[in-house]
């Protein structure tokens, strides 16, 4: 018998993520995947001697090759994909599904929150997920709000102290801040907690959050996560103070694209951390690319900073000298800022010089 655990359904939820939703899946489209699915897994199950796959195992090759020679992932992806089409009204990022680089179906299944681990094959998971409609939100905020791309709150103490300094030294009533590629949105509102302390001096704050994935801007604008209680708590909890001092109005998430921003804003603080140099942005001339309009975002006197904590591999591709060339060709002044590089745009950038080769 295979069983989901029940939890209080959020109506609020529920509501708030509609735009992003399906209206119908048409569960009859996935028949014939599903039985063909089945037919995998009673051959696995046949053949081996016992199930190999269950919650909590650590995946040896031996059982990576079983389970890719009778449970081929090749099979399994795609059905899950196009489940994702279905039930979103927007091209998922794929990328981001627990099913992206799997080595097989036992590393996917393993590497699922427990509540998904009910059944170890994969047509009775596509089967509970059409037939619930709340098991299939939290289902999809597992695949695309995955706790390892998001580092919490405080992932750059020391860059926060160079902004409460910069802060200090300037005579800035109104401050304007962008957080570039904000993900679900804590480094925002660390932000947005430094500039509420400074409420002496900094009179008018507004803050924005830009992500392409439309549930991280769901999340981060509603402080919610539906599949995963403890993450939810710990989040509202983090940023309750700015509630009861009400600078919750001066932030916004919105889906926006580094490489082709909205042209009309203007920011006295860009940041842009754990993007420039990592997986997703890597390649020379991306990098050139999305720097040159970051730095069109910002305002005269403005500041960009940008840090990776992570990825030190993909880093090797682009060292910070590097970005601190990159910067510098556009204009800015560049000092080491806490865990990364901060430029200050104080004239324009000089025609004659070139990029980093």
């Amino acid at each position: 018998m295979h069983f989901f655990p029940t939890f209080p359904v959020n109506t609020n939820v529920q509501s708030s993520l509609k735009p992003l939703l399906a209206d119908n899946l048409f569960p009859e489209r996935f028949h014939s995947a599903i039985r063909r699915l089945h037919r995998y897994f009673d051959i696995y199950a046949s053949t081996c001697p016992v199930l190999c796959i269950a919650p909590g195992l650590i995946v040896t090759p031996e059982i990576r090759i079983q389970s890719e020679l009778y449970l081929p992932l090749a099979e399994i992806a795609p059905v899950f994909n196009r489940l994702y089409a279905s039930a979103l009204n927007y091209p998922p990022t794929l990328s981001s599904s627990p099913f992206h680089n799997a080595l097989s179906w036992a590393d996917t299944y393993t590497a699922l929150p427990h509540r998904f681990q009910c059944s170890v094959n994969p047509a009775r998971l596509l089967e509970f997920l059409l037939s619930d409609s709340t098991l299939l939100t939290e289902f999809l905020c597992t695949s695309f709000l995955p706790s390892r791309f998001y580092g919490g709150f405080g992932r750059y103490p020391a860059q926060l102290e160079f902004i409460r300094g910069w802060l200090k030294k300037g005579d800035l009533d109104e401050v304007r801040c962008l957080d570039a590629a904000c993900g679900t949105g804590e480094g925002t509102y660390d932000v947005a907690t430094l500039l509420a302390e400074r409420s002496d001096t900094v009179k008018n704050m507004s803050i924005e959050g830009w992500t392409l994935e439309p549930l991280e801007v769901w999340a981060a604008t509603h402080r919610r996560f539906p599949h995963d209680r403890p993450r939810e708590e710990t989040y509202r909890e983090a940023t309750s103070w700015l509630s009861d001092q009400r600078s919750l109005g001066a932030i916004h998430f919105r889906c926006a694209n580094l490489v082709n921003p909205p042209p009309e804003q203007q920011f006295d603080l860009v940041l842009c951390n754990g993007l420039l140099g990592g997986p997703i942005l890597h390649q020379k001339l991306d990098v050139e690319q999305v720097v040159e309009h970051l730095v069109g975002l910002l305002a005269p006197g403005g500041m960009l900073l940008a840090a990776n904590r992570f990825h030190d591999g993909w880093k090797r591709q682009c060292p910070q000298k590097n970005l601190q060339a990159l910067f510098e060709y556009h204009g800015l002044t560049c000092v080491v800022a806490g865990e990364g590089l901060a430029g200050e745009r104080f004239q324009p950038a000089d025609p004659f010089l070139k990029p980093y080769q």
